[in-house]
């Protein structure tokens, strides 16, 4: 009996080690502007397996696109010092400023089709690189949780700039991150575009877990608490479903039926608890975890459209 518990013990100490480093390496990105990161689906078994053993290797997502209309550069400070970079992107006689917040793996130069239509429709757009993405210091990420500070300091921006409506739009971690701002932080923006966000931190890590094809239980649950342990949070206290409950402002929410990332269930629990009054849920029936402003333009655009016009 003891050589069997100290077997259970040792597996446990194991696993717990993995776990943690696996943690670290999925939260945490390196500056190798040559390295590519792939998603999990576009590795091969070899890849994935490499990835098992030794973590993933994510490399800092770097700026390839810039604005074609003039802009300005905007550096902003967080709580520990980081510098983080933003576009403002002003268009005349503005209906008001919409600011769009990128997901995990991805920066600014990305959301650019977005804020290109935002100002056809007459908005100022702001983008920014949250911290260890883009052209932001840090190298650390909570997946939206310290993010939020993040938020609340672009609308501080945008609202020591103008007097006018504030539109919040975010994809994936920036919807979540949103999510967690303004009950957070007190922000009162006119209406919230919310796309594809994650219920839970621990759903969050599932879908990783299911890219690869791992079970996910109990690995979830282990990587949620190691991951938030070494960024200083509870993880398991990180649910975006719950701060929906705090949202009372128009919002549209976008999902697609493809996504391998957030589930329909998901994202009807995030849907449900929005405490708006004023809610509309589209669905994209050919897309995936993606834009869907480049996936499928018109509608996206119709229902962005109705929604500011409302």
């Amino acid at each position: 009996m003891k050589r069997l518990a100290w077997t259970f013990f040792s597996l446990f100490v194991l696993l717990n080690f993995i776990s943690a480093f696996h943690a670290w390496k999925f939260t945490h990105f390196y500056n190798d502007a040559a390295h590519h990161n792939k998603k999990p689906e576009e590795m091969s078994v070899g890849e994935k397996t490499q990835m098992i053993l030794f973590g993933v290797r994510l490399s800092k997502p770097i700026i390839t696109d810039t604005p074609a209309a003039p802009y300005e550069t905007v550096h902003l400070t967080t709580s520990n010092d980081l510098h983080l970079e933003g576009w403002w992107i002003p268009v005349s006689q503005p209906h008001g400023t919409v600011i769009l917040f990128h997901g995990y793996g991805s920066n600014k130069g990305h959301k650019l089709p977005e804020a290109a239509y935002f100002r056809e429709l007459g908005y100022n757009t702001f983008l920014l690189d949250f911290r260890a993405h883009g052209n932001s210091e840090g190298s650390a990420c909570s997946i939206g949780y310290k993010e939020a500070e993040d938020v609340k300091l672009a609308w501080d921006y945008v609202t020591r700039r103008t007097p006018q409506p504030v539109i919040l739009w975010g994809m994936s971690m920036g919807a979540a991150a949103i999510l967690k701002a303004v009950p957070e932080y007190h922000l009162t923006p006119q209406k919230i575009m919310l796309e594809t966000p994650f219920a839970t931190l621990v759903d969050a890590v599932k879908s990783r877990m299911r890219a690869v094809h791992l079970p996910g239980t109990p690995l979830s649950q282990l990587l949620t608490f190691w991951g938030g342990l070494e960024l200083g949070f509870w993880g398991f206290n990180y649910k975006p479903e719950i701060y929906a409950k705090q949202i009372h402002m128009p919002v549209l929410y976008c999902w697609g039926r493809q996504d391998n990332r957030v589930t329909a269930t998901e994202t009807q629990q995030v849907f449900t608890h929005l405490a708006s009054t004023q809610k509309k849920l589209y669905i994209f029936e050919d897309a995936g975890h993606q834009s869907f402003c480049v996936k499928d333009p018109g509608k996206w655009k119709q229902a962005v459209k109705d929604f500011v016009n409302q």
